[in-house]
Order: C-alpha cells, then sequence, then structure tokens
C-alpha cells in the first residue's frame, strides 16, 4: 500500500485534489474523499463540478442512492461505498482506516504539518506501507522530498 504525503505550500488543496482524482479516474480507479466538516464537503462537491471550464469530476456525497455507482465519493469517513481503492484525506486528518486501501492521498498544509509529521514516522515501520513526501516547488510543481 502506498501513502502519498503532499504538502500543500503554494496551490490550495482546491487545485491539487482535481489533479490527482482525475490521475485516478484516468487509470480506472475509483477514489473516496474524506473530509471531517460538513461546510468542506459542500465546498469540495462544487468544486469537482466547477473546476475547470471545460471539465468535471463525476461524483457524488456520500448518503446518496447512487454512492455504489460514483466514480469518486465525498465522505465523513474512509467507509468506501463506492469500491474506491484510493482515498483522498482532504482535511490534514490521518486515518489509520486509509491503510485499508491501496493508495491514500494525504493533504495538508501548515496548520496540519506537527499532525502530517506524526503520521508519517509512525507510518515509518509498517510492513507492507511505502511513504513517499510531496512537496511544491517555487513554481507550484510537485517535487518528491522523501
Amino acid at each position: 500500500m502506498q501513502v502519498d504525503f503532499y504538502h500543500l505550500t503554494k496551490l490550495p488543496l482546491e487545485r491539487a485534489l482535481p489533479q490527482i482524482a482525475e490521475k485516478v479516474l484516468a487509470t480506472g480507479g475509483r477514489l473516496i474523499i474524506v473530509a471531517g466538516e460538513e461546510g468542506q464537503r459542500a465546498r469540495l462537491d462544487q468544486l469537482l463540478w466547477s473546476y475547470a471550464p471545460e471539465s468535471f469530476l463525476p461524483h457524488g456525497q456520500a448518503g446518496g442512492e447512487d454512492d455504489a455507482r460514483q466514480p469518486v465519493l465525498i465522505a465523513d469517513t474512509a467507509a468506501a461505498a463506492n469500491g474506491a481503492r484510493n482515498i483522498a484525506l482532504a482535511d490534514g486528518i490521518w486515518r489509520e482506516e486509509a491503510l485499508g486501501f491501496d493508495r491514500a492521498f494525504h493533504f495538508f498544509d501548515e496548520e496540519r504539518i506537527a499532525e502530517a509529521r506524526a503520521a508519517w514516522k509512525g507510518l515509518a515501520d509498517r510492513d507492507g506501507v511505502e511513504r513517499n513526501y510531496w512537496k511544491q516547488n517555487d513554481s507550484g510543481r510537485w517535487e518528491k522530498a522523501a
């Protein structure tokens, strides 16, 4: 299982998350996006419909009749009703349930850096866990830092 830590320093989550979601869908995968706060989930819902004029990401918010059909599902927990094997932790909070997926994308900013460091260290000795740390350079491009 792979855990990718994305340290948001230049681009906000609203620009980084759709790029990751597009890549997951392009490979035929499904994604669950987890955010604990209802307001953030509502903002992410709007974002995925309108982040680029020429594109949108088909998705839904968890709790609907069609959860199982959604390629991208926005939820408050890591329960992937859509069968996703990829999880994006959008609120900066690490959840151990993410280890039950094939790949986890953990997004965090400066406010959550201490928690992200604790999660990074906590995963260091876990069997079968490959960690990657991505940081944005001055132009906003992702560079692998660890």
